[in-house]
């Protein structure tokens, strides 16, 4: 059994699933945070702790992510996981609102591309790490059911998925895991509430509005203990794997109730 604290790099870490995730591995999971986001927020501000490294950091930015692994490394030594949370909702657009090819570049260089880019620079250290090298890619169902003026949203979460899937072909003793973390209360959900009307199927926005309103969505903390659970200790039977975080597969890393 190691001595040392397992080493967690989180992506989108100032708030939402982001922010619960560090505040997990912090506070129950005992490990050692680096907290990439492009702000510190107060929350995050208020997690000050010698087991905490923030750095503030763009994630499209392939310079920053990369220079920004480097330091993680440089202050830990080690890299034993990463959540690769960060990611953005726009532009909400139909296919045939010809919206410019430079948006959708904008956001798959979020969405995708900064996945590659951090699993590039960290496989060195992964592949060595003695808990077992983690990758948690947060997904969505929206990877697979293509829902009405999430074009962008859509593509980039189903190519989050396929690299998954690769990644575990590629790297077997690398545990690679993709979590759809459901409805979250969270401020994307705050947009689609508010925007997504104009773009979404009516019955899609209702829907929204609905699980909102009857205050279903889910808590950051419950789908982000699953995701921080993984990032430390998913199973290889996992690895490749498009999971809910409220399904049997994760029981076991899901909060007790």
């Amino acid at each position: 059994m190691s001595a040392r604290k397992p080493v967690v790099l989180v992506t989108g870490a100032s708030k939402g699933i982001g922010l619960a995730v560090t505040k997990l591995l912090l506070q129950k999971f005992n490990a050692n945070v680096v907290a990439l986001a492009r702000t510190q927020t107060a929350d995050l501000s208020a997690l000050s702790s010698n087991s905490l490294l923030f750095i503030g950091c763009d994630v499209a930015n392939e310079a920053q992510l990369t220079a920004s692994i480097a330091k993680a490394k440089e202050s830990f030594n080690y890299l034993d996981g990463l959540v690769l949370n960060a990611a953005i909702l726009d532009p909400m657009t139909r296919i045939g609102d010809n919206t410019p090819i430079s948006e959708w570049k904008k956001h798959f260089d979020v969405n995708f591309f900064s996945l590659v880019t951090a699993i590039n620079s960290s496989l060195p250290s992964l592949r060595e790490s003695e808990f077992g090298g983690k990758v948690v890619f947060v997904s969505s169902g929206a990877a697979e059911k293509g829902a009405a003026g999430w074009g962008p949203y859509n593509a980039s979460k189903a190519a989050m998925n396929s690299l998954c899937r690769t990644l575990a072909q590629e790297e077997p003793d690398v545990v690679s895991v993709a979590v759809r973390p459901g409805m979250v209360d969270t401020n994307m959900q705050d947009r689609v509430r508010a925007e997504g009307g104009s773009h979404m199927s009516q019955s899609a926005h209702e829907l929204f509005l609905r699980v909102h309103a009857e205050g279903k969505l889910v808590k950051p903390e419950d789908c982000g203990h699953v995701i921080t659970a993984l990032s430390l200790r998913a199973p290889k039977e996992l690895s490749g794997r498009f999971v809910s975080w409220d399904s049997e597969e994760c029981r076991p890393f899901r909060k007790e109730q």
